[in-house]
């Protein structure tokens, strides 16, 4: 089943494979040809009172012939093979990083970053090796075995029987290894991504691990997967490390059979000492692809398990979008009825929600942590679609709109900053696609990013990284809020968009916010309930539901939940 899913990658490649297959029978041929000739060369010389020199130039130069073009059709046959794998591998690598791009949040949410990297990497790397091995050596392999076949039964019927039910015996042997071996490959590739997955863990934050002096049970941490894939690496290793002494030992049975047969027939009269070498040499050919598949095999065992965690991706679920209806004019009206949605079924979050919110706007949200204020954002923007009831932006149903034009109605600063390689003008320009230059050092001017910028060594052209260790937490913030202020979207998300910018810089990027806001419909994800003072409407949210909403003053004369968390907040 995976191997029979693995080759229809290849199928945008058929040109090659034929070619791969004529190549190889080609060099077969030919390589079949050079025991004849040596065979011959022998029969010329074996009585020393009676060697024909005349002949064996001719023989001499036939065989140097047909060995260098064996050679040159093996070059061209391991050409083609290569364009056929690393193609297919790069066809395998689009369609995992296009599905990465399609499947639901929940699926990155729930899943190993290091396991979706080691799947995307090793284990695809894993695939290129086997189809690699597997186009030269099992397509040579075969039409050896065929070839050599043919030959011997044509020089000595009972030698070439002898050969042909004795050589088998290594192939079910590897099978039977292979067959234990694959459990053990599959659970090295499972361990291998988790493996993964915790150094990625552990060098994303290695300052907060040295800040809590927890080195030493990361250690321990890192050394029980580390010795969990050493245990299940070695068995599969193990097992796969059998198959050629299993093998080579029946094949130099078949070896040392040929040998004794054609001694006793040659002594017999029934055939020449050059028929004899020949047997040796064909017999060596016939069993040598037997070693080579054996090893394959087991080389597949590990492809196979890899391909199938590649597979496992690829039969995600992918997000919905049957979306047809698009809101061209979205002035930021939104409406929610009496909406439901949680993670699990074990677990209820928000239930029973409706809000009205008219354009522009200014909404804040407050409540304790993990009370659903983040998750009401995720429905906003449809990173999840709710369990019942609907959202509505200009009494269109969120669902009826495709997630490309929902997501351009929003501009959206989230409280985890992320910026990726590139210069800083590239990052403020993100996912716009013409960039105009005074749009973005007007976009940095207001956010207050724009002297930071002009003192880095290239200014704007300065090539920086999520990891970038010259700028601070509050820098690169700025430089996210620049990013939004590039789009002219009439509804904006800002999820605690200045919690790591210092006291004097938040009052400036609040100054900002408020001119960007206006006229805008605006949700805002604030803890400190100082920053929400003006808005419009707060929603106070608990356990998925909100408690009270109002004014900042009206809350707080309530003497409510809002009143207790703001006390909290500055007692």
């Amino acid at each position: 089943m995976i191997l029979r899913r693995l080759l229809k990658y290849t199928k945008p490649y058929r040109i090659y494979i034929f070619l791969v297959l004529i190549c190889s029978v080609v060099s077969i041929l030919f390589a079949l040809l050079n025991p004849v000739f040596i065979g011959r060369a022998i029969d010329l010389i074996v009585d020393s009172n009676n060697v024909d020199f005349s002949g064996l130039p001719k023989i001499l130069l036939m065989f140097l012939i047909t060995f260098t073009s064996g050679a040159v059709f093996q070059w061209l046959m391991s050409y083609f093979s290569n364009i056929i794998t690393y193609r297919t591998v790069k066809d395998l690598r689009t369609q995992l990083f296009q599905k990465l791009n399609k499947v639901p949040l929940k699926f990155n949410d729930t899943t190993p970053h290091g396991d979706i990297i080691n799947r995307a990497v090793n284990d695809i790397d894993m695939v290129s090796d086997a189809l690699l091995k597997g186009f030269t050596q099992l397509f040579t392999g075969l039409t050896t075995i065929i070839g050599t076949l043919i030959f011997m039964f044509t020089i000595n019927i009972g030698i070439a029987v002898a050969v042909a039910l004795l050589t088998p015996l290594s192939l079910i042997v590897a099978t039977f290894i292979a067959r234990m071996s694959y459990k053990y490959f599959r659970r090295q590739s499972v361990t291998q991504s988790e493996l993964t997955g915790y150094i990625n863990e552990y060098v994303g934050n290695l300052k907060l691990i040295k800040a809590f002096n927890y080195e030493t049970r990361a250690q321990k941490g890192f050394e029980k997967i580390n010795a969990d894939l050493y245990d299940c690496g070695l068995k599969a290793q193990f097992f796969s490390a059998l198959t050629n002494p299993c093998t080579r030992f029946v094949n130099g049975l078949v070896y040392a059979a040929v040998g004794i047969i054609g001694a006793v027939s040659v002594i017999g009269g029934y055939i020449t000492v050059g028929q004899v070498s020949m047997f040796l040499s064909y017999a060596n050919q016939y069993t040598k692809p037997f070693n080579e598949i054996s090893g394959i095999i087991a080389q597949l065992q590990a492809a196979f398990a890899s391909a199938q965690r590649v597979f496992e991706v690829f039969d995600e679920p992918e997000e919905s979008d049957n979306g047809t209806y698009n809101v061209i004019n979205s002035a930021g009206k939104v409406t929610i009825n009496d909406i439901y949605f949680s993670y699990s079924n074990e677990k209820k979050l928000i239930e029973n929600l409706s809000l009205s919110v008219s354009q522009g706007e200014h909404i804040a949200i407050v409540g304790p942590t993990g009370c659903g204020k983040t998750t009401l954002i995720n429905l906003l923007m449809r990173f999840y679609d709710v369990d019942s009831g609907e959202i509505k932006i200009e009494d269109v149903n969120i669902k009826e709109l495709k997630r490309e034009d929902l997501r351009k109605k929003y501009g959206m600063v989230l409280q985890d900053t992320w910026l990726f390689t590139g210069t800083v003008r590239e990052n403020i320009a993100y996912g716009i696609d013409s960039i105009c230059e005074e749009k973005i050092k007007s976009a940095a001017k207001n956010a207050y990013a724009d002297k930071f910028i002009e003192r880095l060594p290239e200014g704007y052209d300065t090539v920086i990284s999520e990891d970038s260790g010259h700028l601070s937490q509050g820098q690169k913030q700025l430089l996210c809020i620049a990013r939004v202020m590039m789009l002219d979207a009439p509804m904006l998300i800002l999820d605690e968009a200045t919690s790591n910018i210092d006291t004097h810089t938040e009052i400036a990027v609040h100054h900002a916010f408020s001119e960007m806001m206006k006229g805008r419909t605006s949700f805002v994800i604030a803890h400190r309930l100082s920053t929400i003072r003006e808005a419009d409407l707060i929603l106070v949210m608990n356990d998925g539901i909100i408690v009270e909403q109002g004014k900042h003053e009206a809350l707080l004369s309530a003497g409510g939940f809002y009143s207790k968390l703001y006390e909290a907040m500055n007692s």
